[in-house]
């Protein structure tokens, strides 16, 4: 078991990486003095899975427990569902000290985070994270949000987890589609801050497509080193430093919002996303062809898409001016200086944008 403190003084905590600790999960947390009752937002697949677990540990050191179950699709991340779970809260807080439990992917970490920074002007959090992608990425650094049917996180608020508790043993159950996800996510912290990283998965992507316990453990465990260190340095992003975590994410994004969250994952689409601010920064002279080359391959090689399709171009352009990077009519890349370096880049023209767009559908 290894154990990341993300430093943040009054707000700091601690991610817990580990094989097979689910059951360790009520210990772990007695001496937080997070509240007496656990209020758990979690979808139906992952409750018939760990509540038994979940629940047992729990109770074993004396807390009350209620489930709430939202849909397993993006759309329960909404304000319609932020509202019937707040509704839902109070009947349950009734004489009740609670706090929130976010047992599942990117969806339920995200809006179980909105919800508790909502509710009493905020209550306490933890996330146990389900899914690859949520224990290397979302579950970590504070971004809570819900989307609007124009965009992607749209409404939202930076409130930090009292705890990340990420048992790697819960990945078993994830299927192909899902481990590629988290992969894409994977990838981009090797590309943006470690090229050791980088090059290690070119040599054992297939290993973490197996879920190998011992090569999990390690990536979940440097991967949320990364983004640990770098939510230090610029926790509510207005220093630019955490802006490297959205490579890909601007048109990654404009793409999930363009299909309305059904045709591509996030995962998928952050994929692409990377691919295409790769060859903004191969047109504009940042980088050189080999390195987009190696970026490419290894996300194809991984069995994540190279290729646009099933969506307009016009669409996609539409949705990329939601983005939250932008300041005022000015846009924000972040592009490549190379493996491990990056460089946010104003105002790249839109018939760049376009041209990346035509050359990979």
């Amino acid at each position: 078991m290894k154990i990341i403190k993300v430093n943040l003084k009054e707000r700091t905590y601690n991610i817990i990486v580990g094989y097979n600790i689910l059951p360790l999960f009520g210990k772990a947390i007695c001496k937080l003095n997070l509240g007496l009752a656990a209020y758990v937002i979690t979808n139906a697949k992952i409750k018939n899975r760990y509540a038994g677990i979940l629940t047992k540990s729990l109770k074993k050191c004396g807390f009350e427990v209620k489930f709430k179950l939202i849909p397993d699709t993006e759309k329960s991340k909404s304000l319609k569902t932020a509202y019937s779970v707040i509704k839902d809260i109070t009947l349950f807080d009734s004489q009740r000290r609670i706090f929130i439990i976010a047992l599942g992917g990117g969806v339920v970490g995200d809006l179980a985070g909105f919800v508790a920074s909502l509710y009493k002007r905020g209550i306490a959090y933890i996330q146990i994270p389900t899914t690859l992608l949520a224990q290397v990425d979302s579950s970590i650094g504070g971004k809570t949000a819900v989307d609007l049917a124009n965009g992607k996180n749209l409404v939202g608020a930076f409130y930090q987890p009292k705890l990340v508790f990420s048992d790697v043993a819960v990945l078993n159950t994830l299927n192909s589609r899902q481990k590629k996800t988290g992969l894409a996510e994977i990838i981009k912290y090797g590309i943006i801050k470690d090229p050791y990283l980088f090059s290690y998965l070119e040599k054992k992507y297939n290993d973490i497509l197996a879920l190998r316990p011992d090569i999990l453990e390690f990536i979940v465990s440097r991967c949320s080193w990364i983004k640990s260190k770098i939510i230090e340095q610029d926790e509510r992003e207005t220093r630019g430093i955490r802006t490297v975590l959205n490579f890909g994410h601007t048109l990654g994004h404009a793409l999930e919002a363009a299909t309305g969250y059904r045709g591509y994952n996030h995962g998928e689409a952050v994929a692409l996303g990377m691919l295409l601010a790769s060859d903004i920064s191969t047109k504009i002279g940042l980088i050189r062809k080999a390195v987009g080359a190696r970026i490419e391959n290894l996300i194809e090689n991984v069995g994540l898409p190279t290729r646009i399709s099933k969506v307009s171009l016009g669409s996609i352009i539409k949705a990329h001016y939601r983005d939250k990077k932008f300041i005022g009519a000015k846009n924000r890349f972040v592009l490549l200086g190379g493996i491990g370096k990056t460089k946010v880049v104003k105002d790249i023209p839109l018939e760049l944008i376009k041209e990346v767009l035509r050359s990979r559908t």
